[in-house]
């Protein structure tokens, strides 16, 4: 049986500063936990990054607060998500152009408009051994999920349509 290992929410800013600070707040608000602020991996120039510089926020959601959120933004991209951002490894992400568009969130002024990625990992029973400290074992070719077992989950437990 198929079951959402985490959630995450993402936003890239691009920059410190205000705009930062805002998405970290927007961020916080949606979720309900504290967010954790993303670096640069490396140096772009012709974008103004410098490695190490904070470029964007996101945070992790687990369980019943994962499976409420992700509800949430599947209704904010009307229960809709192309074939083409789901994975072969059993992930699957989308963005929501605007944080208006969730149910129950209302307009913040001193945010502004900001747009969020929700990244979105599915793991089935017996997927520890290849997270836990001892005896650590790659995941058998017949045990992982597929395309199709998304697929699947996605039609079955939240009524998404997958369109080509």
């Amino acid at each position: 049986m198929i079951s959402i290992d985490k959630v995450v929410i993402n936003i890239g800013v691009g920059s410190a500063g205000e705009e930062l600070e805002k998405a970290k707040t927007l961020v916080e608000r949606i979720s309900g936990q504290k967010a954790v602020i993303t670096k640069a991996k490396k140096r772009i120039p012709t974008w103004g990054i410098r490695k190490r510089m904070p470029i964007g926020v996101k945070v992790t959601l687990r369980k019943e607060k994962a499976e409420k959120f992700l509800k949430e933004a599947l209704e904010a991209v009307d229960n809709q998500i192309k074939e083409s951002s789901i994975s072969d490894n059993g992930t699957f992400s989308f963005g929501v152009k605007e944080y208006i568009d969730l149910p129950n969130i209302k307009y913040d002024p001193d945010i502004g408009i900001f747009g969020f990625d929700v990244c979105v990992n599915l793991k089935k029973w017996g997927y520890r051994i290849s997270k836990r400290k001892r005896q650590k074992r790659k995941i058998p070719k017949k045990h992982r999920i597929t395309r199709e077992d998304v697929k699947k989950f996605l039609e079955e437990k939240y009524a998404v349509k997958v369109i080509e």
